[in-house]
């Protein structure tokens, strides 16, 4: 078995912001590009530089990575295939890890490198426009958002508990539901003590293979046909979410085919379903686009920052209510797909923005 070592440099972020591999990217140059020559220029090296480097790596790994004859398009070999898959795979699993690390690295030296960098620790359920917001606070605020991507649930309590100074969570405005999100919530969010932050609307639905070839339109006709399901972990707000949308339709879990097949983010949902390991899964819009797959919309929902009454006028919260409210934020949320800034920065009160507040818990019934 091959031995992964990680490392890192004071570099300005790349796009994506992910660990980046030169095999991989050479991987992924030659598919994309069709030869070696066009893949060399596309990544600013020389072809004899990577002509040598994919022989060493074949050698190194006892398999032929590329397949080439002259006047045909150069192409990967099975193994070089499922080398790629395998890595796209491990990044779209680990990317609320990674970005956690990131998260680490540069709030450690941010001290260091910035006298007057701001530090915000936050908690919450995974989210594109979070991630968005971390090099945009940065850029513009020198405001290090130290992002741990965890269930919703789980940040809630991490900001009870005093690890985190905001944590973030999503709930429905679809009609009808709000039972098994209020049992969930309620219990951890107190009027006078937590303060509400808008953040964002987005949407949440069905991410499905593209051109949706099964023609799904709903949670009902993915449970009663029976495709292959990928559904979120325990404490995560979207799990919620297929536990709602089950119950409101008289289902239980033992219709979904894959209610226990889980992942453990939107990005890693979409990577199972684009390496068909599964027919579909609830998620948003932007990680769906984001892999060339279709989706289903189902319902809006808002996406909230809570913080401590106390902390709200601290320099960093104040700072980050400030970034969220600008235009230039705004416009940048709105052009990620499925997104709508919604009262972004602004102070909310719980019992006026969570509609089922007032409703005194229901017990949990079977279908939840």
């Amino acid at each position: 078995m091959r031995k992964v070592e990680l490392s890192y440099s004071f570099a300005p972020r790349r796009a994506g912001g992910w660990i980046r591999n030169a095999l991989i990217d050479l991987l992924h140059a030659v598919r994309e590009q069709g030869s070696i020559s066009a893949a060399a220029k596309a990544l600013g090296l020389s072809y004899r530089h990577v002509w040598g480097e994919l022989r060493r790596w074949e050698a190194e790994l006892g398999h032929p990575l590329i397949e080439w004859e002259k006047g045909q398009r150069a192409r990967l070999t099975p193994f070089g295939e499922k080398l790629l898959w395998a890595e796209r795979q491990a990044q779209a699993r680990l990317a609320p890890q990674i970005e956690a690390l990131h998260a680490d690295l540069e709030r450690a030296f941010a001290a260091v490198f910035d006298d007057e960098a701001q530090v915000l620790t936050l908690f919450a359920s995974h989210d594109d426009g979070l991630s968005l917001l971390r090099g945009f606070a940065v850029d513009q605020a020198r405001l290090h958002l130290d992002t741990r991507f965890c269930g919703s649930v789980d940040a809630i309590a991490a900001l009870n508990e005093g690890r985190c100074t905001l944590a973030g969570f999503h709930s429905s405005l679809q009609p009808g539901l709000g039972s098994e999100t209020q049992r969930t919530y309620q219990p951890l969010l107190q009027p006078g003590l937590h303060k509400l932050i808008g953040f964002a609307e987005r949407s949440q639905g069905l991410i499905v293979a593209a051109g949706n070839p099964l023609r799904l339109g709903s949670m009902r006709e993915v449970a009663f046909r029976r495709v292959r399901f990928v559904n979120r972990a325990i404490g995560s707000g979207t799990r919620l979410l297929c536990d709602e949308l089950l119950a409101r339709d008289g289902l239980t879990p033992a219709h979904l085919q894959g209610y226990e097949h889980v992942e453990s983010s939107h990005a890693a949902v979409a990577q199972a379903i684009a390496a068909g390991q599964a027919d579909c899964g609830l998620g948003i819009e932007a990680a769906a686009r984001a892999r060339g797959l279709d989706f289903v919309p189902l319902l809006r929902e808002h996406y909230f920052l809570v913080c401590l009454k106390e902390t709200l006028e601290q320099p960093p919260v104040a700072t980050l209510r400030r970034l969220l409210q600008s235009p230039e934020w705004q416009r940048l949320l709105a052009d990620l797909p499925g997104y709508t800034p919604w009262r972004s920065g602004e102070v909310l009160s719980l019992t006026e923005e969570l509609p089922w507040w007032r409703l005194p818990p229901k017990r949990r019934g079977k279908a939840a």
